[in-house]
């Protein structure tokens, strides 16, 4: 007997899917209430399936909701559905795929793909064969119903249909869809591309093995009349460059030409699709090659496409010229990000490099608050990574363009040129020098344009020739650009201020110390706009005050600069409650201010040494409490531990020996010693960091702990966590530092983890230079323990330490190796090419470290005897040959 609702039943179902489409809150709160009383009876589900595929009598709203509300029942529970119910509930989808309204059949096709990602697919065989069959259904609701749940299917489960599991469906499934390729309905020609193309980027077999059909039947279909299949054909064709290209490039010109003119589709959607083209194909390594002919008719397209369309006008309100004195909705504002701190050395030639783990935030464009990817956006990122491949290739189609659009009258194209000058200032710098002078003061003066949108992007453009300004004299552009920047900081529009204070922050870090003569003016216009800005600037005008502390250094050091900037910045700091997120990137600028007003920090140290104590003692205990009591408990947010041991640090590095007293009356030994242990690897790598700073500022209150942390020191060398390792492999080598001898008992505990990593191939550079800086520091303190492993290490430690600028670390880890060879001179000799190389890398060292260089190096000369060392050094680059004769006559 088939199931029958009993007519009181669905009448009290109708009238609670009625009841929850009202707007009353108190009603939606009886709604839910009921509902879980009725998710009691086993049948309540059968009522749902039953008012979506059999009461044709009722609205649709009605039907589809009591689907969803099906659907999410199946999510929640559907493994205690009994399986009467299961069956039943199936059986009516399949029967029902082909209900002629459009929106019963896309609620059908939702709930088949949730009932089949509940690990159904295995357990409901008939499933993927039936849907393949109502293929064929000459209804076309059926055919297309179908197909809509075979998307979904494809889409929630592409990895399963390629496996094993299931007997390799797509063998069948794939000739299949092609076949629909042809199809008269364009919804379904659709439907049928969307189904191949989710099985691109995973290059399922059964595609790869039909791949030529493929390419053919969407070349059959690229001009296609409706957009739909337009934009999946696109889509397939980018897809398609990143995972089978070696079948493209037989017909790249005619893919070219075709993606050009999408790229210009009177649909938006479309044009999308396509100008992505661009961008994947320029991180191919055929882009020159294949593209250099086509310029001519790309460039003008991108640059088109980088205006600001009508819609984007009205929602980015452009017409709008004052709002900031309107407040900011919380959710405009983004989650950040603290970024742990991470220790790293400095190189020839510029400052500390930061590598591998890099975040390259500088491409986020003038209107992130339009986060949603569009035309102008792809456009602007395709110019950007095309004027890196063909570097200043592009600018003669690119010049004659540019002229027309910055001076137009039209401020919607006068921006569009602002951005493309921008966009490409990474790739086309040295052809655009120049041209820089003239264009650079007509930058500055659309500083001061009457558009709010012309003001945001001149400032993003401009701090993209940063580097350039900076190399000018200072009264040519630097200065006339810091007077309008500052100027815009204060602008009465939101989003210039935004984009000003972030443009103002690139700055500081190219200009440094160069803005020392005008800081008494800079923090009174940053000081002044802590009491003007909304919410979501403030978070930004905090970084530039990081940003400015982090490149002027100790010159903040003022008491008149001090006087104007602390007071509102404790301000700030008092106002906010502990659990505020905000008090993260004020405790990060905090940081950078006290490491650069190093003792000039020290009438403002007390409170906020003793806030980020609370913050990690808060934090600790509220995860004790969680670990305990999971339900009772909520897990705390660690982020507020990390950014408060990474201040701890900086006002260690800051205050140095001063931070002793600070230290003494605290209990941060013993919360140390639970963050070192803290299963999160960022609050790890935070602690390891505040424990080098600490050993350096104040060592005799580490000292008495150091038998229970070397353990755990020991146990973190593990380059899985890069940065964790990294900062414990930095703290080792300044303990071993004060520990002197006494670091004896503790060399075996690390040492061998330390040869191993340095050892390892594509560990990164940063960890490399760090852990060849410990080694040798060990070896420096104990090298009668750590000289019989020279031979294991002598050749990357050599290499990893050439390119580390003279400085403490290098002299110190240079004396350990040395004394090391007098201990093992055996381990070094074959090698010895590789400790020549990098002895030449030093500039000046102290004379007493130059003095062990010579004897070693006369040592092993007299030891071969004059004809060998002859042979040896013919073996020498010229440039390392010339230094090492020059400076220590060799």
């Amino acid at each position: 007997m088939e199931w029958q609702p009993d007519e009181q039943g669905l009448q009290q179902v109708l009238q609670l899917l009625k009841d929850s489409q009202s707007p009353n809150t108190t009603t939606q709160r009886a709604v839910q209430q009921k509902l879980e009383q009725l998710n009691q009876f086993p049948d309540f589900n059968n009522y749902l399936i039953f008012v979506l595929t059999r009461l044709k009598t009722e609205d649709e709203p009605t039907r589809s909701l009591s689907g969803l509300i099906l659907k999410n029942n199946v999510k929640a529970h559907y493994q205690n559905f009994p399986s009467a119910v299961a069956d039943f509930i199936k059986q009516e989808c399949l029967n029902n795929i082909g209900d002629p309204s459009p929106l019963i059949r896309a609620t059908i096709g939702i709930l088949i793909t949730t009932i089949a990602s509940k690990g159904e697919l295995q357990t409901w065989p008939e499933l993927l064969p039936q849907l393949c069959n109502l293929l064929n259904s000459e209804d076309y609701n059926t055919c297309e119903g179908s197909f809509g749940a075979l998307q979904k299917i494809c889409e929630d489960s592409s990895e399963l249909l390629d496996s094993d599991a299931l007997n390799r469906p797509l063998n069948i499934m794939i000739p299949k869809f092609l076949q629909f390729f042809k199809h008269c309905s364009p919804k379904i020609r659709s439907h049928a591309i969307a189904c191949v193309n989710q099985f691109i980027i995973g290059r399922a077999q059964a595609l790869m093995d039909n791949i030529d059909t493929f390419i053919e039947s969407l070349f059959a279909l690229a001009a296609d009349e409706d957009s739909e299949v337009r934009k999946n054909v696109c889509r397939a064709l980018v897809m398609l460059l990143e995972v089978r290209i070696d079948r493209l490039i037989p017909h790249m010109h005619s893919i070219i030409q075709y993606m050009l003119q999408r790229t210009q589709d009177p649909d938006e959607n479309v044009a999308l699709e396509a100008c992505e083209f661009w961008l994947t194909l320029a991180e191919q390594p055929i882009c020159k090659e294949v593209l250099s002919g086509h310029l001519v008719q790309l460039i003008p397209i991108l640059v088109n496409g980088m205006k600001y369309s009508e819609i984007d006008i009205i929602l980015l309100k452009g017409d709008v010229e004052e709002d900031e004195a309107v407040p900011d909705s919380e959710q405009d504002i983004k989650p950040r990000f603290h970024k742990s701190r991470t220790v790293t050395l400095q190189h020839e030639g510029g400052e500390g490099e930061e590598d591998e783990d890099i975040d390259e935030d500088d491409d986020d464009d003038d209107d992130d608050t339009l986060s949603d990817w569009n035309l102008r956006k792809c456009s602007a990122a395709a110019l950007d990574v095309l004027a890196n491949v063909f570097r200043d290739e592009l600018l003669p189609h690119l010049l004659p363009l540019l002229k027309g659009l910055l001076f137009h009258p039209d401020w919607v194209i006068k921006e569009s040129g602002i951005l493309v000058l921008g966009a490409i200032a990474e790739g086309c710098m040295q052809g655009m020098v120049p041209y820089l002078p003239e264009l650079i003061p007509h930058l500055i003066q659309c500083l001061c344009d009457k558009k709010a949108l012309v003001r945001s992007i001149a400032c993003w453009t401009l701090s993209r020739y940063a580097h350039w300004v900076v190399s000018q004299p200072p009264d040519s552009h630097l200065k006339p650009l810091m007077t309008e920047l500052l100027k815009r900081i204060l602008d009465g529009n939101k989003r210039v201020q935004e984009a000003a204070c972030s443009a103002f922050a690139t700055l500081e870090e190219e200009a440094c110390t160069e803005l020392v003569p005008y800081l008494s003016f800079i923090l009174d216009t940053l000081v002044f706009a802590f009491g003007k800005y909304q919410h979501k600037n403030l978070l930004i005008l905090y970084d530039a005050i990081g940003t400015l502390a982090d490149s002027v250094g100790h010159h903040l050091n003022q008491p008149e600069y001090i006087q104007k900037l602390m007071p509102p910045l404790i301000a700030k700091w008092n106002e906010l409650k502990d659990e505020d997120k905000d008090l993260f990137p004020l405790l990060e600028c905090l940081s950078s201010v006290a490491t650069a007003l190093q003792s000039g920090f020290l009438p403002y140290c007390e409170p906020v040494y003793q806030r980020c104590v609370t913050l990690v003692q808060k934090t600790l205990a509220q995860a004790m409490m969680y670990n305990q009591h999971p339900d009772q408990y909520e897990a705390p947010d660690k982020d507020f531990m990390i950014v408060a041991l990474d201040l701890l640090s900086g006002l260690a590095e800051g205050l140095g020996g001063h931070v002793e007293q600070l230290v003494a009356r605290s209990n941060i030994m013993t919360l140390l010693f639970q963050c070192m242990q803290d299963s999160m690897p960022e609050v790890r790598q935070s602690s390891f960091a505040l424990l080098g700073d600490l050993t350096k500022a104040c060592f005799p209150h580490v000292k008495p702990c150091i038998a229970e942390f070397m353990p755990i020191l020991g146990l973190n060398l593990n380059p899985e966590f890069i940065s964790v390792c990294n900062n414990a492999t930095w703290a080792i080598g300044e303990i071993s530092m004060q520990m002197g001898a006494e670091m004896q008992p503790y060399v075996g505990m690390v040492l061998p983890h330390l040869v191993e990593i340095i050892n390892r191939p594509n560990t990164p550079k940063t960890l490399l230079e760090n852990t060849a800086i410990t080694i040798g520091r060990l070896g420096y303190v104990c090298p009668q323990e750590v000289a019989p492993q020279l031979q294991q290490f002598i050749r990357p430690w050599c290499t990893s330490l050439r390119n580390i600028r003279d400085n403490e670390e290098k002299d110190s880890a240079f004396r350990g190796i040395c004394m090391m060879i007098g201990v093992n001179p055996g381990g070094v000799v074959q090698d010895f090419i590789f400790f020549c190389d990098a002895v030449a890398s030093w500039v000046n060292p102290k004379d007493d470290l130059r003095d062990m260089f010579y004897k070693i190096l006369h040592g092993f000369k007299d030891q071969v005897g004059e004809d060998n060392w002859q042979q040896f050094s013919e073996q020498f680059p010229p440039l390392l040959k010339e230094r090492l004769s020059a400076c220590y006559g060799v």
